[in-house]
């Protein structure tokens, strides 16, 4: 995923801002010369706005042992510390950009961004629906919001300065294509893949489309990973324990192949628009096939869970006296801290591609780029 040998010098340039976990809080002054950092997105990137809503258990990380590694405490991030949109924050010489549904922000005096991400989320509405997540057309809602109380509080002019140098960070699509085979096994076989692939990318490009309308210039957008190999789908198709599902496979090739496409020509007849797209699915296979290159140990097994591969969402959970999960000894030997969401180790891996990774993953900019020259 990344070239391990680079982090011990970002730490090194970034010391204080590890030291602001405890301190995340809405400033009141304007950034002039700072970037912000608008987050929209599932349980990748989300930060604990769903700790604030009525949600159902497994799209909730606020209990122990996530968390575990550098907050101390759960957080609601779906690992055992931070995610990659904390670190692309630190990166960019910015604080934790806070969930938009923690209390007490003032939210429209966030001018260094928000984060929308909601764990569950899909682009379609359909998604988990019944489990009250935030799809990502009511994350768009959110962002208006702030669009709102930013020129209430600041203008439209500055508004317009914050919003048109903002990075705009997204990641969705993965419980999209999870679902149907999660409620309906045979969904596909009256359904057409195509459509739905096309459906996933109309509604995450109309996101797109109109935060360039509102004046968002930036944007950064990561492909579909491997997620046809977390530890929770090596047991989906019983007669392949152990290997990738291959039904959700096709749907992410589709979705890559389409995603780039869309995006190359929403540049061409769009006047400023410029992306960031990361290769998730490329790093993620080389980190699957050549783990100890990167540092692990196991990228089968998760960290903490139960079941085969510690696939099973139980993480923190106990339905009794006694634990019902397991949890492994040292996480940083591990590609995923749970059943579907990867270690902070492996977090940070992937946020080092992103911000600077080589011109075969994040392309046709990488997200310092974005940040810095633009």
């Amino acid at each position: 995923m990344a070239n391990i040998k680079r982090f011990g010098l970002i730490f090194l340039l970034f010391p204080t801002m590890i030291l602001l976990i405890h301190s995340v809080s809405c400033e009141k002054t304007v950034l002039t010369n700072q970037a912000a950092l608008f987050v929209f997105g599932d349980s990748v990137f989300d930060v604990g706005n769903n700790n604030y809503i009525n949600t159902f258990r497994a799209a909730q990380a606020n209990v122990w042992p996530y968390g575990q590694t550098t907050f101390k405490f759960p957080t609601g991030r779906n690992s055992d510390g931070r995610l990659i949109p904390d670190f692309i924050a630190e990166y960019a010489w910015l604080p934790l950009i806070p969930p938009y549904l923690q209390p007490g922000n003032s939210v429209s005096q966030c001018t260094y961004g928000v984060n929308f991400a909601s764990a569950g989320a899909g682009a379609l509405v359909e998604t988990y629906r019944p489990q009250n997540v935030i799809p990502l057309g009511s994350q768009l809602n959110n962002f208006k919001n702030v669009e709102k109380m930013f020129k209430e509080k600041l203008g439209d002019a500055e508004t317009k300065r914050i919003l048109s140098r903002a990075v705009y960070l997204i990641q969705i699509g993965p419980n999209d294509y999870f679902y149907p085979f999660s409620v309906k096994a045979t969904y596909f076989q009256s359904n057409s893949k195509d459509k739905f692939v096309n459906y996933v990318i109309g509604n995450t490009t109309t996101v797109i489309e109109e935060i360039y309308k509102i004046g968002g210039r930036k944007f950064g957008i990561m492909n579909m990973g491997r997620l046809d190999c977390v530890p929770s789908l090596l047991t989906m198709d019983p007669t392949r324990i152990g290997s990738c599902f291959e039904p959700i496979t096709e749907l992410i090739k589709l979705h890559n192949v389409r995603i780039s496409n869309v995006l190359r020509d929403f540049q061409r007849r769009s006047p400023g628009f410029k992306y960031s797209l990361f290769d998730a699915y490329t790093a993620g296979t080389e980190a699957i096939e050549n783990p100890t290159k990167y540092g692990f140990k196991e990228v089968k097994k998760a960290c903490c869970g139960s079941g085969p591969f510690r696939g099973s969402s139980t993480c923190g959970y106990r339905s009794g006296p006694s634990r019902d999960f397991d949890i492994c000894e040292n996480v940083s030997d591990y590609m995923f801290f749970d059943g579907s969401h990867t270690s902070e180790k492996a977090n940070q891996q992937t946020a080092e591609l992103m911000w600077d990774g080589p011109s075969d993953l994040v392309g046709p900019f990488n997200l310092k780029t974005l940040f810095q020259k633009f």
